[in-house]
C-alpha cells in the first residue's frame, strides 16, 4: 500500500521498476500539470483571503493606489468550514491523489461595539445581522427601546463578513447642516476659491436668475445638508469651485449624474441630496444596510460605520463603479483630502460639536397645527421631510373639503409650539423653538405648503397663532395639505423613532412603506389615508395640550 504524502504534495504510485525511467504518456503529463496548477491557484486564492477582513479596504497609505475589490464574494454570514476528503484522480492506470486545502479559519469571537450619538438597540441589531437579544453589555442590561448612551460597550456576537472598510470618512456633523457650519459664509468662499461656480448662474422659477453660491446655500439648507460638503463634491466631479471644466460632462453635470432630467446645478444637487439623506437616516434608522454598484456589485456595510459616512458611500456608489468608488473614498487622493486641503479637519471641528443629540434628548411638547373643532385628514404617515427620500420625518394633514386636488382653503395652519421665525417663503414656514435665530441649533419646526402667510422671518409665535392656509404652494403636492417635520441641531427627527412625534397627545407611527400609517391616543387610532377617508379624520379638542 502505499503511504499518504503531506497536505499539500502530489504523488503517483509507484511502478514496478525496469532499470530505466519510466516514460509518461503527453496525456497523463497535461493531466497532471491541469491539476497541479489548478489546486495550487485555489491554494493561493484561500490562504490570502482573511473572511474577517473587509472586500473594499480603501487605501490609507501614503502613495499608494485604491485596491480593486474582490471579484467573487463569500457568503455575508460566517459559517462553519467543511473539510472534504482528498481528491484522487485516475489517468492511464496511475492514481494521483490530491490533498484538499486546510480550511479557512473564521474569526467568530464576539465583537466589542461602543454605541454612537443616535443608536438605538434595534438599529444595532439590524447592522451587526443579529437579533436584540443576542447583544449584551458589561455594564448592565442594554435599554430595548429610546436612544442608548454614546460609549457604552456591547458585546456582538460576530455573524457578518466581508463587508466595507468600518474606517470613518466623514463625522455625522459635517454631513447634516449642523451647528458646526453656523458661521460658514457660502458665497464668500465661493467668490474667494474664484473658479467657474463663482460666476455661475442659473434661472430658477422661484427666485429668477440664481448664482451658484446661492443655489448651493439653498440646496443645503432646504434639505439641512452641510454646504461644506455639498462644495467639496463639486470640486471634486467637476473643478467648478477652483478651476473650470474641462469637458461638457463637467459643464452640464457638475456632480457626475449623466442625466438629461438633471441638467444644471440645481438639478445635479438636488438629486445629491437625495441619496446623501437616503444613506444618512437609512443607516440612522436601519433601512440601509448594504451599497450597489454600478457594475452590479453588491457590499455589505460595515456595522460600526457612523451615519455621516455612510451617506458619502451611498452617494458614490451611485455614480462610480468599484474602482472609483475606492478612488473617491482613498483619504490620501480622494474626497477626505480634498475636504481637509479646502476646511481643515472635519474631526477636529466635530469635537466641538458632537454628539448631535444627547440620549435624554426629549421632544417640547406640541399641539396638532390647526384650530380647535375643525375636523382635518391624516393623509399621510412619515415619509421625507424634503426631498421624496431620505429622512421619514414628515407627516400630512389636509382640510375638511367637498373638493379634491389643489384648491384654495379657509382653514389656518396654526404654530404647534412658542418660537422665532427665521425662514419663510416658497410656501416653507420654519420656526425655532430655543429662538436664537439659527435653523442649525436645536429644535426647529418645518411647516410647507402654506399660502397667505401672516408670518416673517423674526416674528415670534406663540402656541396656535396664525401662520397660514394649507395649499400646494411650494415642491410638489396633489392635493391642498400641510407638511410638518421636526429637526434638532440640523438633523432631521424620525416621526417614528426613538422620539416619535407627538401632536396633541397623538402618537405617529410609521407604515411598511412611506405615507402609510397610524396615530394613536390612548385606545384611539387613526390611519393615514391619501383620500381623506372617514379613518383618517382627527380634531383637535379644547382637553387637548
Amino acid at each position: 500500500m502505499a503511504k499518504r504524502s503531506k497536505p499539500g504534495k502530489v504523488f503517483s504510485l509507484p511502478t514496478q521498476s525496469t532499470g530505466k525511467h519510466p516514460k509518461t504518456s503527453p496525456f497523463l503529463r497535461i493531466v497532471i500539470c491541469i491539476l497541479a496548477t489548478a489546486f495550487v491557484s485555489l491554494s493561493c486564492a484561500i490562504s490570502v483571503l482573511d473572511q474577517s477582513a473587509p472586500l473594499f479596504s480603501v487605501s490609507y497609505s501614503s502613495g499608494s493606489s485604491s485596491p480593486y475589490p474582490s471579484i467573487s464574494f463569500p457568503t455575508s454570514q460566517a459559517k462553519p468550514v467543511q473539510t472534504e476528503e482528498p481528491s484522487r484522480v485516475e489517468a492511464q492506470g496511475n492514481l494521483v491523489e490530491l490533498s484538499t486545502p486546510e480550511p479557512v479559519s473564521i474569526d467568530t469571537a464576539p465583537l466589542l461595539y461602543y454605541t454612537q450619538a443616535g443608536d438605538t438597540l434595534p438599529v444595532i441589531a439590524t447592522r451587526f445581522g443579529v437579533e436584540t437579544g443576542d447583544i449584551s453589555s458589561p455594564n448592565g442590561s442594554v435599554l430595548t427601546t429610546g436612544l442608548l448612551t454614546p460609549n457604552t460597550l456591547l458585546v456582538i456576537p460576530h455573524v457578518l463578513v466581508n463587508t466595507t472598510s468600518a474606517v470613518k470618512i466623514i463625522p455625522d456633523s459635517e454631513l447634516v447642516y449642523s451647528p458646526s457650519a453656523v458661521d460658514f459664509d457660502t458665497e464668500a468662499f465661493v467668490n474667494q476659491a474664484g473658479g467657474y461656480l463663482s460666476q455661475y448662474q442659473e434661472w430658477l422659477g422661484s427666485t429668477e436668475w440664481t448664482s451658484g453660491a446661492a443655489v448651493v446655500e439653498r440646496i443645503a439648507t432646504e434639505n439641512s445638508i452641510n454646504p461644506r460638503l455639498l462644495l467639496a463634491l463639486i470640486e471634486y466631479e467637476s473643478g467648478w469651485v477652483y478651476g473650470q471644466p474641462s469637458n461638457p460632462k463637467q459643464e452640464d453635470y457638475p456632480l457626475g449624474k449623466v442625466d438629461l432630467s438633471l441638467k444644471g446645478l440645481y438639478s445635479q444637487l438636488a438629486w445629491v441630496v437625495n441619496q446623501l439623506s437616503i444613506g444618512y437616516y437609512g443607516w440612522r434608522e436601519g433601512w440601509v444596510t448594504e451599497i450597489h454598484f454600478s457594475d452590479s456589485i453588491s457590499a455589505r456595510l460595515a456595522p460600526d460605520l457612523n451615519s455621516g459616512t455612510v451617506a458619502l458611500q451611498y452617494y458614490l456608489a451611485q455614480i462610480t463603479d468599484t474602482p472609483g468608488w475606492l478612488g473617491a473614498l482613498d483619504t490620501n487622493t480622494g474626497i477626505p483630502a480634498l475636504y481637509e486641503r479646502m476646511f481643515g479637519s472635519p474631526w477636529t471641528r466635530a469635537m466641538d460639536y458632537e454628539p448631535l443629540y444627547p440620549p435624554n434628548l426629549s421632544q417640547p411638547e406640541l399641539i396638532l397645527p390647526f384650530l380647535i373643532g375643525q375636523l382635518w385628514s391624516y393623509t399621510g404617515g412619515p415619509h421625507g421631510a424634503w426631498e421624496r427620500d431620505g429622512a421619514r420625518a414628515a407627516i400630512d394633514f389636509a382640510p375638511g373639503s367637498t373638493e379634491s386636488g389643489c384648491v384654495e382653503s379657509e382653514a389656518w395652519v396654526v404654530a404647534s409650539a412658542p418660537g422665532l421665525i427665521v425662514r419663510e417663503g416658497n410656501g416653507a414656514v420654519v420656526e425655532d423653538l430655543d429662538g436664537d435665530g439659527n435653523e442649525q441649533t436645536g429644535w426647529n419646526l418645518l411647516y410647507m405648503h402654506l399660502t397667505g402667510v401672516k408670518v416673517g422671518v423674526g416674528d415670534w409665535v406663540e402656541t396656535s397663532d396664525l401662520l397660514g392656509h394649507p395649499s400646494c404652494e411650494g415642491g410638489i403636492a396633489t392635493g391642498t395639505h400641510v407638511h410638518i417635520a421636526r429637526k434638532y441641531n440640523g438633523e432631521w427627527i424620525s416621526a417614528d423613532g426613538p422620539l416619535p412625534l407627538v401632536l396633541s397627545g397623538w402618537t405617529v407611527h410609521a407604515g411598511n412603506v412611506p405615507y402609510e400609517g397610524t396615530m394613536t391616543k390612548g385606545d384611539q387610532t387613526i390611519n393615514a389615508s391619501i383620500y381623506g377617508a372617514g379613518e383618517s379624520l382627527i380634531c383637535r379638542s379644547t382637553e387637548d395640550p
